[in-house]
C-alpha cells in the first residue's frame, strides 16, 4: 500500500467516522478495521481526528460515540509505543471525561471509555492513576466506572497497580459504609475481588515485581475492614448477582486476611457460603469462593476447619451429585471447582474424607454413586501420594458399585478403573475383578429399545468405552502388561464373554508382540496344567465352525483324548463340548450317545481284568465325564431347542446312572442335574413346559446328596431319614412324659419334618442352615445333663479330616451355644480350653472363624468368666490364645465392655512388686505382676481386629491414658523368673505396652501421629529406661500436632495418675504433660489451666525426675503459650527460683531446667511482673545462689570476672537486706566468688567474715573492705559506674545504699 497524503488521511478518516454508526453491524466492524489501518500508519493524526470528532459532535447518539471510542481503544492497543506522550495525555483526558460526563450509568458508552484508560494504563499507569484518583476523592462516592476502571487496571497491569492499592483501599473503605445502591455495592465488591487477585499474583511472583518488599500483611488490615462490611451486610442482599459477587470477593480476600482473623471468622464464613447454594441457581462462583477459603484455611494450618468438615463434605457431595450439562459451561466449571475443594480437604482430612466418600458408594441412589465415583476418580488422579495408603481400601469399596445396574454408574466406574490402572491399583489383590468388569462390558449386547432420556448411556456407548479402555490398558499402561498376560486368555472361552472376543484378541495380539519383541520369558505359556482352558478354547472355535464333519471329528478326539481320571480335565472337556452345542446341538447329542455306546465303556472282567494296567482309564470316571457333558450341553443349548430334547436325549442318557454307588459319578450327577435345572428354569420363563421327570430327579438328588451329607454331618447315610423319624418320635415320647396329651402337636417338633426334607438339598449353605434349624429344635428339648456330652462330641467334630464335617460341627455347636449356652457357666473354662486345643490342629479357615464365633457367644453370656479364664492363660500368650482374644474384638459392643473392664482393673491393680533378686546381691528388683501384663497383651490382640475400631474410637481417651500409665509402670520392670527362660523377647514388659499403644494409635486412624514416631525412633526410646522420657516427649509432641481435639479427655483421664504412689507412672505422665505445654493447642483447647495446676503440684514431688520434668513443663509455657506467661508470672517465677536452689539435685538437672525455663519466661514478662524478680525474696535468694554456683564453672574466664565486678556492688548492698535468707545467700555467693575478684586479702576477708550463720557489722565490714578496694583503679571504675546506675533504681532503699556506698569509696 502506498503512503497516503495527510490531507487524504483526514478526508478518509472523517468519512469513516461519519459512517461509524451504520445500522449494519458488519459495516460498523469494517469501519473500525479501516480506521485502525489508518491509525497504524499515522496514530497521532487518527487519534486527533477521533478526539476532534467527538468534541465537535457533543450530541452524537450513544451508539455512534461508542464506535468512535472503541476505535480509539484499538489504535491505542495496536500502536501504544508509537503514540506521542502529549497525545497520550489528551487521550487520557478525553476518555476520562467521556466516562464520567453522565452521572447516570450508561454501560456501553462508559465501558468503551473505561477500556481506553485500561489500554493506556498498560504503559502509562502513573498518568492514568493521576487522572482517575482525581475523581476518587475521600468522603465522596465516585462514579461507578471509576471503580470499574480501577478494577480492570489491577487485572491488566498487576505490577503497575499493586503499589497503588494500599492507598486506594484506604480511600475506598469509608465509602463502603456510605454505599446504599446495589450497583455500587456490586462494583466495589468486584473491585475488591480483582484487587485481592492482583495482590496474590504480585506476591506469587515477587522475583519479577518492581518492589519485592511488598508483603501480605501490608494489606491485611484494610482487607479485614472491607471483609467486615461485605460479610456482615452485603452478602445478605436480596439481589442474586450482588450476593455472588460478594461471595467471589470474600474468597479472594480470605488469602490476605490475618491468620487469627480468618480463623475467628471460619465458623461463620463457611456455613454462610454453603448457605448460598440454596439461594442461588448459579453455583460456580460459590464453589470457586469456597475453594479459595478452604485453600487459605489449609495453608495457614487452621484448627477450626476440622469442626466444619462434616457440613462441608455433605454440601460438596450434594454439589458433585448435581447433573453436569456440557452445553452449559458454568455447570462444568462448578463441577471442577467442587472437585478442587475435595482435593484440598483430602490433603488435611484424608481419613475422614475417604470414609465419607466410600460410605456414599454404598448408597444405591444413582446420583449419589455417580458423584462419589467422580470424587474418587479425581482423588486417585490428583492426590497420588495421599491415596497411596488407601489403595487396598478403595479396591475393597469399589466392589459395591461394580454390581450397579445403571449404565450411567457403570460409565463412572469405568472411568475410576481407568484412573486406578494408571496408578498401580490393578496389580494389587482384587485388581483382577476390575479387569473382569471391563471385559464383561466389552461383551454387552445391543440396546434393543433406545432410551428416552438423552443423558442415558446406551449399551453400545458403554461397550465402546470399555473396548477403548481395554485397548488403552494394553498400549499405554505398561505396568499392566504382566497383569493382562496371560489373564486375558482365560476370558476367551466362557460363553458370557463371547461378544468380547474381538477386543480381547486385539489386546492379546498387542501383548504377545510386546512380550515376544522384548524376549520376555513369560511369553511362552505352559498349558500342560491348563487342559481345561484349551478344551474351552476348542469349544469356542467349534461354535464358529460350520463344517459338521469337522465338528464331529473334533468332538470324537476330545472325548477319546481326555484324561478322564483328572477332575479338572473332565470338567474342561464337558465345558468345551457344551460350548460347541450352542451352535451344533443335534450333532453334539448324537456324538455323545455314540460315545456312550462305544467299546471304551466295556469293563474288563475275569482273570484278564486282574492284569489291567494301573494307568488304564476307570470306566466310572469316563461315565462321570459323559454325565457332565450332558449337563453343560443343556446349559449352553439354544433356548428354543432345549425343552424338546431334555427328556429324550439328555435325561434319558444320564438316568441310566442314577443308581450308581460311585462317589465321583454321584458328584457329577448332582452337578449335571443342577446345570439342567438351571437351563430349564431359564427357558421356561419364555415358554410353557411340563417337567414330567421332576419327581424322579428330586429323588435322585436326595439319594445322591446323602453322600455329601455323610461327609458334612455325623449321621450315616442309611439311617439319615430314619434318624430324623426317631428324633421326631422321641420328642413326642418326651412330651408325653411331660404331661402333654396324646393328640398334642408341638410346632417345633413338627418342624423336624420340614428339616428332613431340606436335608436332601445339595447346596452346602442350605445344608448348614438346615443343620442349624435341626439343632434349634433339639436344643429346646435336650436335657441339660446331655447337653455337655453333645457339646464335647461336637468339639471332636471340629477337627474332622473332612472339611464339610468340621464345618457342620461348628454350625451345630454355635447354634447350641446360642440357645443353651447361658446355663453352662461352670463349663465355660473347660470349653475354652478345648477350643484352645482344637485351634492348634484346625487348618480349615472357615472352622477357625466359627470357633471365634463360639468364643464371642460364650462371652456375651458369661463375660466375666470368659475374660478371667483367658487372662489366666500362661504368658507369653501362644498364637492360639492370641486368636481367641482377637476374636473377642470382632463384636464392637462386647469389645467395648471388655476394654472398659480392663481399663478399670489396670487403673487399680498393683503393676509390679519389689523382690530381692539374690541373697548375695543387695537391693530390690521390680518384677511385674501377671494380671496387668496379661490384660495389656489382651488389649493389644483385641485391637488387632479391625472390627474393634468403633469400641476403640469410643474409649480412645481412656485406653490411651491406661496404656500410657501402663507404659510408665513397665520401665525397669522384669518378668518373673518362671517366664525369663521362655523367649523373653515375646513378652518383654515394656515391649508389650509399647506395641499396645502403637496398635491403639493405628486402630484409631492416627497414622499422622504414628509416622513421626516411627521416623524418630520414639518406640525404641520408650522401651529404653535411659531414654524413656524422651520417647514419651516425642509421643506427646506428635499428639499435640496431629491429634489435638483428643487431648482434653486424655489429660482429664491422666490427671489422677499424677497422685499415684508409683513414681514411674508419675514420671511418664509428667513427661507427657510437660511437652504438651510446649504447644499452643492446649490453650486453644482450654486445658492450659489444668496442666499448669498439675505441674505446679509436681514441683514438690518426692521424685527428682518428676520435679525436673515439672519445671521443664512450666518453662515450656513460654514457647507454647507465651501470651499466658504474665497470667502465671508469680507462680512461674517462684517455681523457677525453687528449682534453681534445689538441694536434692545430684546432676544439677533441675537447676539447669530452672535456668532454661527462667530464660524463656523472662522474654515475655511485662514491666509489672519484672518487679516480682526484685520484690520476691525467694527469687532474689535463688538468683544470688545461682550466681555463686556459676562461678565454679567460669572462674577462669575474663568475661565472667567482669560480670562478678559488675554485680559485687549489688551483693554488698544486699548484705544489709531486711530478709535474713537473702543475706545468707549473699554471704554464700561472695565467699564462692571471692577468688574471681583477684585479691587474696579480699578473698581471705570474705572467707573469714561472711559465714551464713555468723552475724555481720555491716558498716565496719564495708569500711574495712574499702581499704583493700581503693588500691584497684579498674575496680573503682566498675563500682562507680554501677553505683551511678543504682542511684536511678525505683526502689528507694537501693538508692540510699548506693549513695552510702559511693561515700565509702570516695
Amino acid at each position: 500500500m502506498g503512503v497516503i497524503e495527510e490531507t487524504d488521511v483526514e478526508q478518509v478518516t472523517l468519512a469513516l467516522l461519519d459512517a461509524a454508526n451504520d445500522r449494519d453491524p458488519v459495516v460498523q466492524e469494517q469501519v473500525r478495521k479501516s480506521i485502525l489501518t489508518l491509525g497504524n500508519q499515522q496514530p497521532d493524526k487518527v487519534l486527533s481526528m477521533c478526539q476532534d470528532y467527538l468534541l465537535k459532535h457533543p450530541k452524537l447518539v450513544v451508539g455512534h460515540r461508542v464506535v468512535v471510542l472503541q476505535t480509539i481503544e484499538l489504535v491505542v492497543k495496536s500502536r501504544i509505543d508509537d503514540i506521542s506522550y502529549p497525545k497520550i495525555k489528551s487521550v487520557i483526558q478525553l476518555a476520562s471525561d467521556e466516562m464520567t460526563k453522565s452521572k447516570e450509568v450508561v454501560p456501553e458508552w462508559q465501558q468503551a471509555a473505561s477500556n481506553i484508560l485500561v489500554a493506556v494504563g498498560n504503559k502509562y499507569i502513573n498518568d492514568i492513576m493521576e487522572e482517575i484518583l482525581g475523581k476518587f476523592q475521600p468522603g465522596v462516592l465516585p462514579h461507578f466506572f471509576v471503580i470499574q476502571t480501577l478494577a480492570n487496571l489491577s487485572d491488566s497491569n498487576v505490577y503497575g497497580m499493586v503499589p497503588f492499592l494500599s492507598a486506594i483501599m484506604g480511600t475506598m473503605l469509608p465509602m463502603l459504609g456510605m454505599t446504599k445502591q446495589d450497583n455500587m455495592k456490586w462494583v466495589f465488591s468486584s473491585a475488591l475481588c480483582r484487587f485481592s487477585e492482583s495482590i496474590l499474583e504480585y506476591l506469587a511472583n515477587l522475583d519479577k515485581a518492581p518492589d519485592p518488599t511488598v508483603r501480605k500483611d501490608t494489606f491485611s488490615s484494610e482487607i479485614y475492614s472491607a471483609y467486615d462490611i461485605l460479610f456482615n451486610s452485603w452478602i445478605q442482599s436480596r439481589e442474586s448477582k450482588l450476593r455472588l459477587t460478594v461471595a467471589e470477593a470474600l474468597g479472594s480476600m480470605s488469602h490476605l486476611m490475618a491468620h487469627d482473623k480468618l480463623e475467628e471468622q471460619l465458623p461463620k464464613l463457611l456455613p454462610t457460603i454453603l448457605g448460598l447454594y440454596k439461594k442461588n441457581s448459579e453455583h460456580y462462583i460459590i464453589s470457586k469462593s469456597l475453594y479459595q477459603v478452604l485453600e487459605a484455611s489449609v495453608n495457614m494450618g487452621s484448627r477450626v476447619l476440622e469442626t466444619q468438615i462434616d457440613g462441608l463434605l455433605v454440601a460438596l457431595h450434594q454439589q458433585i451429585c448435581s447433573p453436569m450439562d456440557f452445553n452449559n459451561p458454568p455447570t462444568v466449571k462448578n463441577h471442577n471447582e467442587v472437585l478442587r475443594c475435595f482435593t484440598i480437604l483430602a490433603n488435611t482430612f484424608t481419613d475422614r474424607l475417604m470414609v465419607f466418600v466410600l460410605q456414599r458408594l454404598e448408597n444405591s441412589n444413582e446420583r449419589n454413586r455417580m458423584g462419589s465415583l467422580a470424587v474418587l476418580r479425581h482423588l486417585i488422579n490428583s492426590s497420588t501420594s495421599i491415596m497411596e495408603t488407601k489403595r487396598l481400601l478403595i479396591l475393597a469399596s469399589i466392589r459395591q458399585p461394580l454390581a450397579d445396574h445403571s449404565n450411567k454408574v457403570k460409565k463412572r466406574v469405568v472411568q475410576v478403573i481407568s484412573a486406578m490402572a494408571h496408578h498401580g491399583y490393578l496389580e494389587l489383590e482384587g485388581g483382577d475383578l476390575l479387569v473382569r468388569f471391563i471385559i464383561q462390558h466389552c461383551a454387552l449386547p445391543d440396546t434393543y429399545h433406545r432410551p428416552p432420556d438423552p443423558e442415558e448411556v446406551t449399551n453400545e456407548a458403554l461397550r465402546s468405552m470399555c473396548d477403548n479402555t481395554l485397548h488403552l490398558f494394553t498400549t499405554t499402561v505398561g505396568r499392566l502388561t504382566d497383569v493382562l498376560w496371560p489373564m486375558l486368555l482365560c476370558y476367551l472361552t466362557p460363553n458370557q464373554y463371547a461378544n468380547a472376543t474381538t477386543p480381547l484378541c486385539k489386546s492379546l495380539i498387542l501383548l504377545a508382540n510386546k512380550k515376544q519383541t522384548a524376549q520376555e520369558p513369560n511369553f511362552i505359556i505352559d498349558f500342560n496344567a491348563q487342559g481345561s482352558f484349551l478344551y474351552r478354547c476348542i469349544g469356542v472355535i467349534l461354535q464358529q465352525c460350520y463344517n459338521k464333519e469337522l465338528v464331529r471329528k473334533q468332538l470324537q478326539e476330545m472325548l477319546i483324548g481326555t484324561r478322564h481320571n483328572d477332575a479338572i480335565e473332565r470338567t474342561g472337556v464337558a465345558m468345551g463340548i457344551g460350548l460347541c452345542a450352542s451352535s451344533h446341538l443335534d450333532g453334539t447329542l448324537e456324538k455323545l450317545e455314540e460315545f456312550g455306546k462305544s467299546d471304551a465303556f466295556r469293563k474288563a472282567s475275569g482273570i484278564f481284568g486282574l492284569l489291567k494296567d494301573k494307568n488304564d482309564v476307570d470306566v466310572e470316571k469316563m461315565k462321570s465325564t459323559l454325565i457332565l457333558c450332558y449337563g453343560y450341553v443343556a446349559l449352553h443349548a439354544p433356548e428354543d431347542k432345549l425343552l424338546t430334547r431334555i427328556d429324550s436325549d439328555i435325561l434319558h442318557n444320564i438316568s441310566k446312572n442314577f443308581n450308581t454307588k460311585d462317589l465321583t459319578m454321584k458328584l457329577s450327577l448332582i452337578h449335571s442335574v443342577g446345570l439342567i435345572a438351571k437351563a430349564i428354569s431359564k427357558s421356561v420363563r419364555k415358554q410353557g413346559f411340563l417337567f414330567s421327570r421332576k419327581q424322579e430327579l428330586m429323588g435322585v438328588m436326595m439319594i445322591s446328596s446323602a453322600v455329601l451329607m455323610n461327609l458334612s454331618l455325623s449321621f450315616f447315610l442309611s439311617v439319615r431319614r430314619a434318624a430324623i423319624d426317631c428324633v421326631y418320635r422321641l420328642m413326642y415320647i418326651q412330651l408325653r412324659y411331660e404331661g402333654f396329651s396324646l393328640d398334642y402337636k408341638d410346632d417345633s417338633v413338627e418342624g423336624l419334618l420340614d428339616v428332613r426334607e431340606k436335608l436332601s438339598n445339595p447346596d452346602h449353605s442350605v445344608l448348614y442352615k438346615t443343620c442349624s434349624e435341626l439343632t434349634k429344635i433339639i436344643s429346646k428339648r435336650l436335657p441339660q445333663q446331655q447337653l455337655s456330652t453333645l457339646l464335647f462330641m461336637l468339639y471332636d467334630g471340629l477337627v474332622d479330616s473332612q472339611s464339610n464335617c468340621s464345618r457342620a460341627s461348628s454350625v451345630i455347636l454355635n447354634t447350641l451355644l446360642k440357645n443353651r449356652g447361658a446355663g453352662l457357666q461352670d463349663l465355660v473354662p473347660e470349653m475354652l480350653e478345648v477350643l484352645h486345643s482344637r485351634l492348634q490342629v484346625i487348618g480349615e479357615e472357615q472352622v477357625k472363624v466359627a470357633i471365634g464365633q463360639s468364643i464371642l457367644i460364650l462371652a456375651t453370656q458369661h463375660l466375666q468368666t470368659v475374660v478371667n479364664t483367658l487372662v489366666a492363660y500362661p504368658l507369653p500368650y501362644d498364637s492360639w490364645s492370641c486368636e481367641m482374644w482377637i476374636a473377642l474384638g470382632a463384636d464392637s459392643t462386647l469389645a467395648l465392655q471388655i476394654m472398659e473392664m480392663m481399663i478399670e482393673k489396670l487403673n487399680v491393680m498393683v503393676p509390679f512388686v519389689d523382690k530381692k533378686e539374690s541373697m548375695l546381691r543387695p537391693g530390690l528388683t521390680k518384677v511385674t505382676t501377671s494380671q496387668p501384663l496379661a490384660m495389656t497383651c489382651a488389649l493389644r490382640e483385641m485391637m488387632l481386629n479391625g472390627q474393634s475400631a468403633e469400641a476403640v474410637a469410643h474409649l480412645f481417651p481412656k485406653l490411651f491414658s491406661a496404656l500410657l500409665v501402663r507404659l510408665g509402670s513397665s520401665v525397669g520392670v522384669q518378668l518373673p523368673k518362671d517366664l525369663n527362660n521362655i523367649c523373653v523377647s515375646l513378652c518383654c514388659v515394656l515391649r508389650v505396652a509399647v506395641e499396645a499403644l502403637r496398635i491403639l494409635l493405628g486402630r484409631a486412624q492416627l497414622d499422622a501421629v504414628v509416622k513421626p514416631l516411627d521416623q524418630d525412633g520414639a518406640w525404641d526410646k520408650m522401651k529404653d529406661p535411659q531414654q524413656h522420657t524422651t520417647g514419651v516427649t516425642l509421643l506427646s509432641r506428635a499428639m499435640a500436632k496431629h491429634a489435638g481435639p483428643r487431648l482434653p479427655a486424655i489429660v482429664e483421664s491422666l490427671c489422677p495418675s499424677l497422685c499415684n504412689i508409683y513414681e514411674c507412672q508419675r514420671i511418664t505422665v509428667t513427661a507427657f504433660f510437660s511437652e504438651l505445654l510446649n504447644h499452643h493447642v492446649v490453650t486453644e483447647l482450654m486445658i492450659l489451666d489444668m496442666l499448669m495446676n498439675n505441674m505446679m503440684e509436681r514441683i514438690t514431688d518426692t521424685c527428682g525426675t518428676v520435679r525436673m520434668l515439672a519445671v521443664r513443663g512450666l518453662g515450656n509455657i513460654a514457647v507454647g503459650s507465651p501470651e499466658k506467661v504474665n497470667k502465671y508470672a508469680k507462680e512461674l517465677l517462684a517455681a523457677m527460683s525453687s528449682g534453681m536452689e534445689e538441694k536434692d539435685d545430684p546432676g544439677k538437672l533441675i537447676t539447669l531446667e530452672a535456668m532454661s525455663g527462667m530464660s524463656k519466661i523472662l522474654l515475655y514478662l511485662d514491666q509489672k511482673n519484672v518487679h516480682l524478680l526484685v520484690e520476691n525474696d525467694e527469687i532474689r535468694c535463688a538468683s544470688i545462689m545461682l550466681l555463686g554456683n556459676l562461678s565454679k564453672f567460669g572462674s577462669g574466664e575474663p568475661v565472667f570476672k567482669d560480670q562478678i565486678h559488675n554485680v559485687l556492688v549489688s551483693l554488698l548492698l544486699h548484705l544489709s537486706d531486711p530478709n535474713p535468707q537473702v543475706v545468707k545467700a549473699c554471704k554464700y555467693a561472695m565467699r564462692i566468688c571471692a577468688p574471681v575478684i583477684g585479691s587474696e586479702q579480699i578473698s581471705a576477708m570474705f572467707q573469714k567474715h561472711l559465714l551464713e550463720e555468723k552475724g555481720l557489722h555491716y558498716g565496719e565490714f564495708i569500711n574495712d573492705l574499702t581499704k583493700y578496694l581503693v588500691w584497684s583503679k579498674s575496680f573503682l571504675y566498675y563500682k562507680n559506674m554501677r553505683l551511678v546506675m543504682l542511684l536511678q533504681d525505683p526502689d528507694p532503699l537501693v538508692r540510699v545504699k548506693a549513695a552510702e556506698a559511693m561515700g565509702h569509696f570516695h
